[in-house]
């Protein structure tokens, strides 16, 4: 029986000892390098140095050790082809079966602390990318493994048949390719980055499965959650479920849009979505006050809905959200009576979300068929008014400005058209997703539970005629805010001043599709 190589070359030592042993017990022979060769050495297993094997010594500070015909032409030759055996023969090239590689410490290189930019372009595999897709290119004939996981089903197929299936080599050649494209696709995003390259002509982008989903949107839909390499912004992919049933499709949308409105708020706030629109959002003296404002905006809606908050959950609040159904809740922290009380729920589900002030640079995806657009993420935020143009006859008051903005940071979060009514710093009513405007108004006056008179009103984009002000007008609303920038804000701003109405123009649009 011919000699059987496998090359084993690793940065995740994960198990790497166990399965050359399993390899050995095979009838492999182990070729490995540098710091992979030591470890199974040290216990106790024979690996031959890639540079014995070669003939060829490692050069260029290890740069090249791999990158030998003697590995590859090991690797790629056709076992079947008499003109590749010939050649394979004429320049002693051994048969290479099985390639164990996973690739340098890119991703990990680049978040340590103080890391210069030539230790980051050191971790840069070039090697390991070439025997994994040389491998995984003839999976006909060899095994190739990037992931430890998979190391207990090589084996087991090799103990019982003698070798890998060519289905389970297909597969693991497909995994091979991904993590191949992952990998340079973080490469790849980290250096345009670094040169402030947003929309570069090849675009590649990847992520890791982090949950498959027992469907998406709709029960007849399959579904996967990935998280994206090198983001550490709090989200969903960062964040730690610490009690309920396993998150759907439509919890991990809610989630990050609840997330994304909390973030929104330095102050005590509370958020709760409903299929991704807010429907209710208030600051508070308290996470508690917060909560009450926030849910008397809509507490029909709230049924079933996620809430979110930036400060911890106390026992007094559990009380509150266990009285009403949420299929989640999202806190950067529970004390420990208030987690007891709320996991005797079920079905609820329980996240720790850490939150912080770094906002990650990714660009916002949305799919169409055949293609995907992309676009920088809505960040902008007005932290006051004092500065924004105000064309009105009057001028809104410091308590009406401190609404205003308030009701501007929740619009952004509201599915376009969005109209927002609010009173002090929480939610009355909203208006979201219509086709017409001033239909979106009607709606959030329709679902308001107290009278509008004295609220303000926020909208997301301009107004294209008068009639959205008019319906303000004739709720009591005392201040808008809005972009301007229609050809009739001349009509826009004439109807406010007939209704005594303060109107800020923000110069900013903030359409959510």
């Amino acid at each position: 029986m011919a000699e059987r190589y496998a090359l084993l070359s690793v940065s995740d030592k994960t198990g790497i000892a166990l399965f050359a042993e399993g390899l050995v017990r095979n009838g492999f022979n182990i070729i490995s390098t540098g710091g992979t060769a030591g470890q199974l050495r040290e216990a106790g297993i024979n690996a031959q140095e890639i540079a014995d094997f070669t003939g060829f010594p490692e050069i260029l500070d290890g740069r090249v050790k791999t990158l030998n015909p003697k590995v590859h032409g090991g690797i790629l030759n056709i076992r079947n082809d008499k003109k590749h055996q010939a050649t394979a023969a004429e320049h002693g090239i051994k048969n290479i079966d099985l390639v164990a590689v996973n690739l340098y410490p890119f991703e990990q290189t680049v978040v340590k602390p103080g890391v210069s930019f030539d230790e980051i372009i050191e971790n840069v595999d070039i090697g390991g990318p070439s025997m994994v897709r040389s491998a995984a290119k003839n999976h006909a004939f060899v095994t190739v493994v990037v992931h430890t996981e998979d190391y207990k089903t090589v084996l087991e197929e090799i103990e019982k048949y003698g070798d890998t299936t060519p289905e389970t080599r297909l597969k693991l050649a497909a995994k091979a390719y991904s993590h191949t494209a992952l990998y340079d696709s973080v490469i790849s995003g980290y250096l345009n980055a670094r040169l402030g390259v947003k929309f570069p002509t090849e675009y590649t982008t990847g992520g890791r499965l982090k949950q498959n989903m027992r469907y998406g949107e709709n029960p007849h839909q399959q579904a996967a959650f990935y998280s994206s390499p090198l983001n550490t912004e709090a989200g969903p992919a960062n964040a730690a479920q610490r009690h309920g049933k396993e998150l759907s499709f439509n919890n991990i949308a809610d989630i990050n849009a609840a997330n994304e409105l909390i973030k929104e708020f330095s102050q005590p706030a509370a958020v709760i979505i409903k299929h991704t629109n807010p429907c209710g959002a208030a600051v508070a003296g308290s996470a508690e006050a917060a909560y009450d404002a926030a849910l008397a905006c809509d507490p029909a809606s709230a049924f079933g809905g996620v809430a979110a908050f930036n400060r911890g959950v106390d026992i007094t609040l559990a009380k509150k959200l266990a009285e009403l159904f949420f299929e989640v809740i999202i806190a950067p922290a529970f004390t420990e009576d208030a987690f007891e009380l709320l996991r005797q729920k079920k079905s609820i589900r329980l996240m720790h979300i850490h939150l912080h002030a770094e906002r990650d640079s990714e660009l916002d995806f949305k799919k169409v068929t055949g293609g995907f657009l992309l676009q920088e993420r809505d960040l902008h935020t007005f932290e006051h008014f004092g500065g924004a143009n105000c064309p009105t006859k009057r001028k809104p008051a410091q308590e009406e400005l401190n609404s205003l903005c308030f009701a501007w940071s929740v619009a952004k979060h509201v599915k376009s058209n969005a109209i927002i009514y609010a009173r002090d710093t929480h939610t009355v009513g909203i208006g979201a997703g219509q086709m017409s405007r001033v239909d979106s108004g009607r709606i959030a006056a329709i679902k308001a539970q107290s009278p509008l008179k004295g609220c303000v009103m926020a909208s997301d984009a301009f107004f294209p005629f008068r009639d959205s002000v008019d319906e303000a007008a004739r709720h009591g609303i005392t201040a808008i805010v809005s972009p301007g920038g229609s050809v009739r804000d001349t009509e826009v701003i004439a109807a406010a001043d007939e209704a005594g109405i303060a109107m800020i123009f923000t110069g900013i649009r903030h359409f959510r599709h």
